[in-house]
């Protein structure tokens, strides 16, 4: 949540809990070892990360064996602690358990409890909860798909989310499409380099059609603090010449305003190049990334216009 706040759209009101104690507790996925891992800590309600900073010791971390399980024996080490030794340790093993059952069947790169409370019973109890789901996993979890908010986000982001895009708005004045996050993250640095701010991050990915790109366009052009386009597509297994029909055909559509330049490299270049120099529309292009950059920021300096569908 940025400083300007969010809109509050729904209020739930839960029943009250005397709580005796407030911990942390979370399953997450641990990409480095590729297996569920517990973290925990006696200290619930606070920030995770503020609380590893300042006293890592206070944080018990612990890879799930068999993808679930936390061996009673590191229950019991976590509860000491936790300064609860009263509780019985195959409770707080079966609680985890169940946890990570849950994230792995959902897909969840977390699920954190926080705080979780001990009650005044003597039973736990989860006063909130947050869950992060994998993206690229929701195609075969419509159930979880169904709760997202569509009034939640960017408008921007949500349409480019609709259309298979990876798209980021940063607030600069140049626009980029790439094809790979690897390429995406280099060509962005290339135009800080060159003396400008990008205005987006936006990856069409290695199945892009001339739809997709055509659509890229279109989202980069609805940010009205856009002054100018750079795509920089290196062919692999998305072809120039399919990029350079995308780019002619958006161009044709869409009142392109501001300067574009276009640089492209690897499989059927000089078709993509060929198609691009043909089409009768005003384009810039470039042979490498660096020449790209400088020459798209100094067009759009010298452009008055900026971008708007």
């Amino acid at each position: 949540t940025g400083p300007d706040g969010e809109r509050v759209n729904v209020v739930w009101i839960e029943r009250g809990t005397a709580g005796a104690r407030e911990c942390y507790l979370a399953v997450a996925l641990d990409r480095a070892s590729q297996c569920l891992t517990v973290m925990a800590s006696p200290d619930g309600g606070m920030d995770i990360e503020a609380v590893a900073a300042s006293s890592p010791e206070r944080v018990f971390t612990a890879r799930l064996d068999g993808g679930h399980y936390l061996w009673p024996f590191q229950a019991r080490n976590l509860l000491e602690g936790w300064g609860l030794e009263s509780v019985p340790a195959q409770e707080l093993a079966s609680l985890v358990r169940r946890l990570a059952a849950l994230a792995a069947e959902k897909d969840m790169t977390l699920l954190e409890i926080n705080p979780l409370a001990l009650s005044e019973g003597g039973g736990f109890v989860a006063l909130d909860a947050k869950m992060n789901f994998d993206d690229s996993a929701l195609k075969r979890h419509p159930d979880i798909a169904a709760f997202r908010d569509r009034e939640e986000g960017d408008p921007l982001e949500r349409a480019a989310a609709e259309k298979g895009l990876t798209y980021v708005r940063l607030g600069g004045s140049i626009g980029t499409l790439v094809n790979g996050a690897g390429l995406a993250m280099a060509t962005m640095d290339a135009i800080k380099q060159a003396g400008a701010e990008p205005a987006n991050f936006l990856d069409a990915g290695g199945g892009a059609s001339e739809e997709t790109v055509a659509a890229g366009f279109s989202i980069m052009l609805s940010d009205p603090h856009v002054r100018g386009i750079l795509i920089n597509i290196f062919g692999g297994i998305l072809r120039c010449d399919i990029v350079a029909h995308g780019i002619v055909n958006a161009a044709r559509k869409l009142d392109i305003a501001v300067p574009l330049v276009v640089r492209l490299e690897g499989t059927n270049v000089a078709e993509g190049r060929r198609i691009l120099q043909e089409s009768g529309l005003r384009f810039h292009t470039a042979s490498s990334m660096s020449e790209a950059a400088r020459l798209i920021v100094g067009l759009a300096a010298e452009s008055p216009q900026e971008a708007g569908v």
